[in-house]
């Protein structure tokens, strides 16, 4: 089997999915709304990759190669970014969410009630 002939297949299928799979794909470009309000959008990006090759007998001394590569990509939106003035929502998409994407998105107003505790400290007079 022609090394080259496998290395070029697999680097070329490479390539084609990092020109798909680009950071831009997971967190997308953010899309800025007349009211100032701010949405980025998240996606899950899922891919795979087989490659494959042969040898085939030949009565002359060329060498003979068969082969072929694949890939096949999916790219699922899963939640929106929005930005509203000082105020940063996370709005899933899926109702399937696990104890890991609730908790992260209680941070939010988790942060505003520590900081709002810490406020009423700052502002209670000193004797």
């Amino acid at each position: 089997m022609s090394d080259t002939a496998i290395k070029g297949i697999m680097d070329v299928t490479m390539d084609k999915i990092r020109a798909m799979a680009d950071a831009d794909t997971i967190i997308g470009k953010e899309i800025k709304l007349d009211n100032g309000i701010v949405i980025i959008p998240i996606s899950k990006v899922s891919f795979g990759f087989a490659s494959g090759g042969s040898d085939f007998p030949s009565k002359t001394n060329k060498e003979l190669f068969g082969g072929g590569a694949g890939a096949g990509i999916s790219v699922t939106p899963t939640a929106f970014i929005v930005i509203n003035n000082n105020d940063v929502r996370m709005l899933q998409i899926s109702k399937k969410a696990d104890a890991t994407d609730k908790a992260i998105d209680m941070l939010p107003a988790l942060f505003d009630k520590i900081t709002a505790l810490f406020k009423k400290d700052e502002d209670k007079p000193t004797v």
